[in-house]
């Protein structure tokens, strides 16, 4: 019965994986904007390669493995990864046409008519070529590792993930070269000397290695020249055993990455069939593996692009960090916090306020001990510089460092074992659940009292991320919730197994509950006849039980908005479904990041934000924390924030049963509204001193 009830839900539910093309497309759709700078088109460019990068090595690998469930438990469960692979491959080859569209067709000419020119090494000029040469023998040579294939006989050869190669037709068709492209060590663009010229020439090293590749098999007869890159799953598939320390396996099982399971090798499409049929069975890939591309591949290296022209009119002109009104001027935020709640909103404001605040805690004679999360660590920064100061200051400092962030596993256990070794507390991921809260506080001695002060955040403890990530987060002294927040913490040190909270939302504790239940009553409201409403806003939204009451909930007669920025499993405006649900989503300059949610409460607005989406893993498998405001004018400054978002109609895209992904369009005499730009306008004028 179960199963039963799973399957009709399923057939209101879009699939993950094939929806979050919808939200890669989004991005795909900033570098299309003819408005966008012509710098930041080619960095959406980078963002969309490296999310599909990303998106094969782990959500696509999982299908794979899903592969291995027994078939007759896949057919009752409806799992059909082989159909889903390849929705997932068609969609992408739709993009990559698209992709390969608005770089070839309008970013290359219009580098051009700035005096950039994208050249290959079939255009290098005389002095150019003994330029490339010079360039190639002196920093190319030594980084290069070329081999000679031979198809029946060569069994060790392995391409390493997220590396370009290329694969070297031979006349003899029995073997292949294989030359591996040094970006590492090299970069992927050489920039030519330019010698009072008002144009600046810059090329692919892959050219300048293109163009010696007969140099390099001097011996061969070279037929063709074909980029390849192989990605491989991601995924460190970990016993889950609780003897041993986890961060340690982890830290020995980093390799994996590189070992993984192949998931997609993208060639150059003019390959021939036979080589690539050679290709596929040496490296034992299926024909799902394969993935035609362009001439060059790993375009996520543009993201190091260079501008050699310093033209600000490429790039977004920048924004001035906009000052706090409260915690500019303070020399103590131990007083201001404690006078009054304060609310920050990245990247709008500095995230020195928060280094700031680690910094006085370091120094303060009356701090006793200092409490933090740490999801993905920054390299060396102010925060972890103020971390090490406390404990030279005798400060009892406690550090939970998440083991397994994905792709900063290795950086987050390297920073716990810096802080191990000045003598704090650090305590790594429990094998079952991941701390994806973003939480602080700090314990201080006033009047032979110990009071708490809090920091909850929607976003990492990472000054780099904060200058893209649109996020938010308080400072509190609130008892109540600074005593619940310290049971987090408890929990967390293995003092506490469940944390008693009536205000905090803790997964997976309570956040599921509370959400069920608020959700609940604006259902009720509703068929009181009463005003019910659902304000949502988050990064994915896929829980199944969550949708589905959300469905019912529409159908109730709640009025539901969301704004989800990733992917999203339900199917908003369907008639007789979710008629009640209108969703958008917001992709522009910053990254979306901020959680919130918004229950009408019968007139009484409820108003939580944190780290949490209304995804599974957040609501069961990780611990998570969202706060409550209480302080009125903060309460109505996030509601402004949200409701601006909310109003967009230059970035907001609506999103429907068709994954149109449609440009909110202004009503007539409607004026236009880029949100982040109108939220940092808002703030600047809130926080303002006149």
């Amino acid at each position: 019965m179960a199963i039963e009830k799973e399957l009709r839900l399923k057939e209101n539910i879009k699939h993950r994986d094939v929806n979050w093309l919808s939200f890669n497309e989004r991005v795909l759709q900033e570098a299309e904007d003819q408005s966008t700078p012509l710098y930041e088109r080619l960095k959406f460019l980078a963002i969309f390669s490296s999310n599909l990068d990303e998106h094969f090595r782990v959500r696509v690998s999982q299908l794979r493995q899903i592969k291995r469930i027994d078939k007759s438990l896949r057919k009752r469960l409806a799992f059909r990864p082989k159909k889903e692979v390849k929705e997932i491959l068609k969609g992408v080859k739709s993009h990559q046409e698209r992709f390969g569209t608005v770089f070839f067709d309008e970013i290359i000419p219009q580098l051009k008519e700035h005096n950039i020119h994208l050249i290959h090494s079939g255009e290098f000029s005389e002095p150019q070529c003994k330029e490339a040469s010079d360039y190639f023998a002196t920093k190319i040579v030594p980084e290069l590792n070329p081999k000679i294939v031979d198809f029946k006989t060569d069994k060790d050869v392995f391409l390493q993930n997220n590396t370009i190669y290329f694969v070297v037709a031979f006349e003899n068709e029995k073997q292949c070269g294989l030359l591996n492209i040094p970006v590492e060590a090299c970069g992927r663009f050489y920039t030519f000397k330019n010698k009072d010229s008002k144009d600046y020439f810059i090329t692919f090293i892959d050219d300048i290695v293109r163009s010696k590749v007969s140099q390099i098999f001097p011996n061969k007869t070279v037929k063709g020249i074909y980029e390849v890159k192989m990605s491989r799953d991601a995924e460190l598939y970990l016993d889950d055993e609780y003897e041993g320390i986890l961060a340690e396996k982890i830290y020995n099982s980093l390799e994996q990455r590189t070992e993984g399971q192949p998931t997609r090798l993208l060639y150059d499409a003019k390959m021939p069939k036979e080589l690539r049929k050679a290709i596929r069975k040496y490296l034992g890939l299926g024909k799902i593996d394969m993935m035609p591309g362009g001439t060059y591949h790993n375009f996520s290296d543009f993201f190091g692009f260079p501008d050699p022209t310093d033209n600000t009119d490429l790039h977004y002109k920048p924004l001035q960090p906009l000052k706090h009104k409260y915690l500019e001027p303070s020399t103590d935020y131990f007083k201001t916090i404690k006078e009054k709640d304060q609310l920050l909103h990245f990247p709008f404001m500095s995230f020195s306020y928060v280094e700031r605040f680690i910094e006085q805690a370091a120094e303060d004679e009356n701090v006793t001990a200092i409490k933090i999360s740490l999801y993905r660590v920054a390299d060396e920064s102010r925060l972890t510089t103020a971390l090490l100061k406390a404990l030279d200051n005798g400060k009892a400092v406690t550090v939970f460092i998440e083991a397994k962030a994905r792709f900063d596993e290795k950086n987050n256990i390297v920073w716990g074992r810096k802080f191990e070794d000045k003598g704090a507390k650090v305590i790594y991921s429990y094998p079952r659940i991941k701390v994806h809260s973003k939480i602080l506080m700090v314990e201080r001695l006033e009047n032979g009292k110990n009071k708490r002060y809090a920091y909850i955040g929607t976003g990492n403890f990472n000054s780099k991320t904060s200058k893209i990530y649109c996020d938010h987060a308080i400072f509190t002294a609130h008892k109540k919730i600074t005593k619940e927040l310290s049971r987090v913490f408890d929990v967390l040190e293995g003092d506490l197994i469940i944390p008693r909270n009536k205000h905090l939302l803790i997964s997976p504790f309570t956040t599921r509950r509370v959400f069920e239940k608020l959700i609940r009553q604006e259902m009720d409201l509703a068929q009181e006849g009463k005003p019910a409403s659902i304000t949502a806003k988050m990064n994915s939204l896929e829980d199944p039980a969550m949708i589905d009451l959300l469905y019912k909930a529409s159908d109730a007669g709640v009025i539901i908005r969301l704004l989800v920025r990733g992917f999203s499993c339900l199917i908003p405006g369907k008639k007789g479904l979710s008629e009640n649900i209108y969703m958008t989503s917001i992709i522009d300059r910053f990254l979306e990041h901020g959680r919130i949610y918004k229950f009408g409460n019968n007139g009484e607005e409820l108003l939580y934000f944190g780290s949490a989406d209304w995804m599974t893993r957040n609501l069961d498998r990780r611990i998570e924390v969202l706060t409550p405001l209480y302080d009125e004018d903060l309460a109505q400054e996030l509601n402004d924030i949200l409701n601006i978002q909310l109003s967009d109609n230059v970035k907001a895209r609506i999103q429907d049963a068709q994954e149109s992904n449609t440009f909110v369009k202004p009503k007539v005499g409607e004026s236009l509204v880029r949100s982040q730009y109108a939220i940092y306008n808002y703030l600047k004028e809130k926080h303002s001193n006149d």
